[in-house]
């Protein structure tokens, strides 16, 4: 795809319109299917353009996005330590194991596993308490 900048020679309007390739712009500019959609008019060019360009600035910005994107990394690996050490995995059967603990009404250990939305719900409507974590497989090792 590539964006140009179209001006309209009659009414001096100026837009953008996306292209499949610089090709496919000749082709409809050539069949006179552009038209200004101000006027009307099928008198249209290509203005310049400037490019987008990485900047000092834009870079400042991409690295504070990505510092604040590696701290919360960090935190979510820093819970899901804490899970682990302090809760049961019980995987695809957390929606099972958090009914029985419920109406048990037994003080056992917390419990962590995985559960579809569907189940999350309907334990939320039988008023078993549940969180749902953003999990981040580890894949450094």
């Amino acid at each position: 795809m590539i964006k140009y900048r179209l001006i309209c020679k009659n009414c001096e309007i100026s837009f953008d319109s996306w292209f499949s390739s610089s090709l496919e712009y000749e082709k409809l500019k050539n069949k006179r299917f552009l038209t200004c959609h101000y006027c009307n008019s099928k008198n249209i060019e290509k203005t310049l353009m400037a490019p987008n360009m990485i900047t000092n600035k834009s870079l400042g910005k991409f690295n504070k996005d990505e510092k604040k994107i590696k701290n919360i990394k960090k935190k979510i690996q820093e819970y899901q330590k804490f899970i682990k050490s302090n809760f049961e995995y019980v995987g695809e059967n957390f929606a099972f194991e958090a009914r029985s603990i419920h109406y048990r009404k037994k003080k056992e250990k917390g419990i962590f596993g995985s559960a579809s939305k569907k189940e999350i719900q309907e334990l939320k409507e039988e008023g078993i308490e549940t969180q749902v974590i953003p999990w981040i497989e580890d894949k450094s090792n």
